[in-house]
């Protein structure tokens, strides 16, 4: 009986395929061997990344790992709506606090900025659902708690280190080079976004300490859940 081949991740692509990586490197603004090596350690894979140097395969192939998005959809498609589904949120957030009046001057100037990035996260995974032949992912209705400036602000901390850690706990199981690459340029993003909240509200720029630590879907879903009206 002949085994099933599991078909490999993106990660796993682009750490076997030198022209894989090459490509990977050039959608993803460039980054060298050390850093990505660190992305490896970091958000690992859906499956068993660290295979044989022989290229045997010592045993039965393992059912791949589920990513928990997948009620958004199959494969890549379902991770994109995911994460489409979390840019709504953090989008809507945004133009909330824009219009609640709480801030002014440059506080104001970032929470503005930040709310543009989101804006185009969302038209860049709108368009990347598509692409994958799919339906984006309905907006849902959202209410915020926008009772002072300080408890928006330190909201606004926790929104953005569980979108960076949400981005990359998906990375080990993408399967295009081209999606991985571009997750992980928003993931870049949001990280930035978290620093920026996190000096300002008084907490680490890297509450993880030198290695960023992942979410799953599950977690992250429930944490977002409040938010989501309908």
């Amino acid at each position: 009986m002949s085994e099933q081949t599991k078909e490999p991740n993106a990660l796993e692509r682009v750490t076997s395929d030198p022209v894989s990586r090459r490509r990977f490197m050039a959608l993803a603004g460039g980054g060298g061997a050390a850093s990505f090596s660190l992305l490896l350690a970091a958000c690992g894979s859906g499956s068993d990344t660290t295979g044989s140097t022989s290229g045997t395969d010592t045993g039965a192939s393992k059912p791949a790992a589920k990513s928990g998005t997948e009620q958004f959809g199959k494969g890549d498609l379902g991770i994109v709506n995911y994460a489409l589904t979390l840019e709504y949120l953090e989008a809507a957030f945004y133009d909330d606090v824009v219009k609640s009046g709480l801030f002014k001057g440059a506080d104001l100037t970032l929470i503005k900025e930040i709310g543009k990035n989101e804006q185009e996260h969302v038209a860049a995974l709108t368009a990347a659902a598509k692409q994958l032949g799919g339906k984006p992912a309905p907006k849902p209705k959202t209410k915020f708690p926008l009772d002072s400036a300080d408890s928006v602000l330190k909201l606004a901390a926790t929104v953005e280190n569980a979108g960076a850690a949400a981005y990359l706990g998906q990375a080990g199981f993408i399967q295009s080079p081209d999606i991985l690459a571009a997750a992980l340029s928003i993931h870049s993003v949001e990280g930035r976004h978290a620093s920026a909240l996190n000096t300002l509200t008084n907490q680490s720029p890297t509450p993880d300490g030198p290695f960023a630590k992942p979410a799953t879907a599950e977690a992250t879903l429930a944490a977002v859940m409040p938010f989501i009206v309908s």
